[in-house]
């Protein structure tokens, strides 16, 4: 059976892929130098976040000041190197992630918990809005023993909110190796605004957000 993420994306890949992403060759070598002139820097740290489809997590954490990078990717599986095509299929035991290189001098790991979980269904344990299945399951993988605690207690504190949504099912797991997805699925909500637009309304993403989390929702 085809899923309804299927239906809503398959033709916005295809036109991207045509497309060349909206970006020009020079375009995207000068990015991508930028991208690694930023992950060359030692003082940067790295957080690792799954909230459904990995386009619309990007775009929340880009619009967040002292976020410097971001890369779409796969997190938790048993398969090295997965594609799209594996992982969106349910067969490699990946989530669709997005890892985070910020400025701790800029932000915090505390508010990066926060954008995460306002960005996030954490009663849903089945997947994310219209996209179901273990590989769109939302989770936060940490990558030290302070990041554990941190997370930790920002899922302790929303359980004991009264204003939460309930039941907070989100998983807390130790981060394994990631996998970068496919240049195309990078920086999608830029290259593509329209089709990345039609998606994310199409899916829902955003009018359940709201419901679960007021105007802090996206």
């Amino acid at each position: 059976m085809i899923s309804k993420r299927w239906m809503i994306i398959a033709g916005l890949i295809a036109g991207a892929t045509l497309s060349g992403c909206g970006q020009s060759a020079t375009q995207t070598r000068v990015a991508q130098e930028q991208a690694a002139a930023l992950e060359a820097r030692e003082d940067l740290r790295t957080a690792i976040f799954a909230a459904g489809c990995f386009w619309c997590v990007e775009q929340a954490f880009d619009e967040v000041p002292g976020v410097l990078v971001t890369t779409s990717g796969y997190i938790g599986g048993s398969v090295a190197d997965p594609t799209y095509r594996q992982v969106s299929a349910g067969r490699t035991g990946h989530t669709e992630a997005l890892e985070v290189r910020f400025d701790p001098a800029q932000v915090s790991y505390q508010r990066l918990l926060e954008v995460y979980w306002h960005n996030v269904d954490p009663t849903d344990a089945g997947g994310q809005f219209c996209d179901r299945g273990s590989q769109y399951r939302s989770g936060i993988f940490y990558v030290d023993e302070e990041q554990r605690g941190l997370a930790e207690a920002s899922k302790q504190a929303l359980q004991a909110d009264p204003d939460a949504p309930k039941p907070i099912v989100s998983e807390i797991t130790q981060a394994s190796t990631f996998y970068p997805a496919e240049d195309y699925h990078q920086d999608y909500h830029q290259k593509n605004p329209l089709r990345y637009s039609y998606y994310k309304n199409a899916c829902g993403r955003a009018d359940r957000l709201a419901e679960l989390w007021g105007e802090k929702g996206k």
